[in-house]
């Protein structure tokens, strides 16, 4: 039997060693990043004549809100910037979710660009609950790029 080494996972990351980057700046304490998907739609045009195929034309490339959680922290910086679009002033800012591998080396990124807050939502309040509070923001944005 052979005997496995750690470079046989070279390729193999793990889904918590991230960081999320807000205009260049690490915003710290996300625990949770979901969203990271996008679809292209596509339109189905049946053929004439014979009328045995159906033919997928690609269309509008469609995106998910980025939902980031973390838990509450003393600064109050993502409700407002959530707050300022609430009144009108939409801030947008650009960014990165940061993939580490094992070894804390940078394994992927992926580059949001134009996103603003459309939803905040505040921590499940319970008393007999041990659980941390969490915060968490949805940003729409313009695309995404993976390198």
């Amino acid at each position: 039997m052979a005997n496995k080494s750690d470079s046989s996972r070279a390729y193999v990351v793990g889904a918590y060693r991230f960081m999320v980057e807000l205009d260049g700046m690490l915003v710290a304490g996300f625990s949770e990043v979901t969203g990271l998907e996008s679809e292209v739609e596509f339109e189905e045009v049946a053929e004439g004549g014979l009328n045995q195929y159906t033919h997928r034309l690609p269309g509008r490339v469609k995106l998910q809100p980025l939902v980031l959680k973390r838990g509450m922290t003393m600064t109050n910086e993502l409700w407002n910037w959530y707050s300022d679009v609430m009144m009108g002033t939409i801030e947008r800012k650009s960014g990165s979710i940061i993939l580490y591998n094992e070894k804390d080396q940078e394994f992927r990124r992926w580059n949001f660009y134009d996103a603003y807050p459309t939803r905040w939502s505040g921590p499940d309040l319970n008393a007999s609950s041990s659980e941390i509070a969490v915060e968490a923001i949805e940003l729409t944005h313009n695309g995404f790029k993976a390198r």
